[in-house]
């Protein structure tokens, strides 16, 4: 099909749903919840990896000491960082696999 012809069903279709002969298409997504960690199980998926402190922090964009004290239980990780702990967690070879960890 071209590129025009794409382009007129989609606006014929807009119309018929317009004038209520189509119903719209729905597709529903749902995102897992942010999982919590343990300062435990910050320092087990860090080791998983096998990066030090420093390389950890870099590879989850945060201080040397953001990583001291996750691991510590001083602080706990938030957003997006909690989303990069848990795929780590999933595939210790995700930093690798994912390109952000260059060897």
């Amino acid at each position: 099909m071209s590129l025009f012809d794409e382009i007129k069903l989609g606006l014929e279709q807009a119309i018929d749903y317009n004038n209520g002969k189509l119903e719209a298409r729905r597709t529903v997504r749902s995102i897992l919840p942010l999982e919590t960690f343990s300062a435990m199980e910050i320092k087990e998926i860090r080791k998983s990896t096998g990066m030090t402190q420093a390389l950890f922090a870099k590879y989850m964009g945060v201080s040397v000491k953001t990583v001291e004290a996750w691991e510590s239980g001083k602080n706990k990780p938030e957003g997006s960082a909690r989303r990069m702990l848990a795929l780590t967690r999933e595939d210790p070879q995700f930093p690798r696999s994912s390109g952000i960890l260059c060897d």
